[in-house]
């Protein structure tokens, strides 16, 4: 998929920023596909010449993650976490205090860790999820692509975890993850140990998503809310699957999969960074309308 580039303003919150507009044209070859007539256009995130700047956007972004999280119902006590690799220190992360309540997080709550798990910076409440800092110290050091990672335990993320198998492309929704997610098969607690977080990070590989058996989602995106989209989309994917397998079984049939080549053309449109990270965008500007702001205070 070749992209074309203009420029156009984009309101992201109040705060009008210049982004990228790209013009999916899908690759000659694919017969089988009907020439589009009109082209699917998604703006890109914005960009910044002032990592400050950008920090503090980000931090914003952030905090308005965990709001779109706790009003999901993704959060289970005081576990679950989100990540944000810090753009004026890369080898640093900002991530929720231990014990806040994502639905009350805001960006001065948020604290920034080193690579050897030191808070240095942040809100008032400095505790650190030990097992936060394991599973995302490791996946930032190996992707240095990735700006984001979120993981919680949600319910049917859960309950498809058990399960020890790939989402199926049963659904256009489910092909954004059509290769590129893996699971990861070694359940050994709490991650509270260094090795267990580099296992985790070695299973997600260069893939969006890893589905964390016995224990739950986690995905990761080039910016917070790509990360955000596929984690909700993710979930929503282990639902309908869980729902169609059991509809499926009990007439003794079996679900109808997507082809292979079907799934990979729809993957270009629906799996990209850019498709997740401007699908995200209705649910940072609810967030944004319906608490008027608060969380980036």
């Amino acid at each position: 998929m070749a992209p074309h580039s203009e420029s156009n303003e984009f309101s992201a919150n109040g705060e009008t920023a210049k982004v990228e507009l790209a013009t999916a044209t899908h690759e000659p070859g694919l017969s089988k596909h009907k020439a589009e007539k009109v082209q699917m256009r998604f703006p890109a995130p914005p960009k910044f010449d002032d990592p400050v700047e950008e920090r503090e956007y980000l931090k914003g972004r952030l905090a308005a993650a965990f709001r779109i999280f706790g009003k999901w119902g993704f959060d289970e006590g005081v576990a679950g976490h989100i990540t944000l690799r810090d753009p004026v220190e890369p080898d640093t992360f900002w991530v929720n205090p231990f014990g806040v309540a994502f639905s009350l997080m805001k960006a001065s709550d948020l604290i920034r860790v080193n690579e050897e798990g030191k808070v240095i910076d942040g809100g008032e409440c400095r505790l650190l999820n030990a097992a936060a800092f394991m599973i995302h110290a490791a996946i930032h050091q190996a992707r240095p692509d990735v700006i984001a990672a979120a993981h919680s335990h949600t319910v049917y993320g859960r309950a498809f975890c058990t399960l020890g198998r790939l989402l199926d492309p049963i659904t256009q929704d489910s092909c954004a993850f059509y290769n590129d997610h893996a699971i990861h098969e070694s359940f050994n607690g709490v991650v509270l140990a260094e090795e267990d977080g580099k296992e985790i990070a070695e299973t997600l590989g260069d893939k969006k998503a890893v589905l964390l058996q016995n224990h739950g989602l986690l995905t990761v995106g080039k910016t917070v809310e790509e990360t955000i989209f596929w984690f909700v989309s993710m979930d929503k994917c282990c639902h309908s699957q869980l729902l169609a397998d059991a509809a499926a079984g009990s007439r003794g049939q079996k679900t109808i999969k997507i082809g292979d080549e079907e799934a990979a053309y729809t993957y270009k449109t629906v799996g990209t960074p850019r498709a997740g990270w401007f699908s995200a965008k209705p649910m940072f500007d609810i967030i944004h309308k319906e608490t008027g702001g608060d969380y980036l205070k």
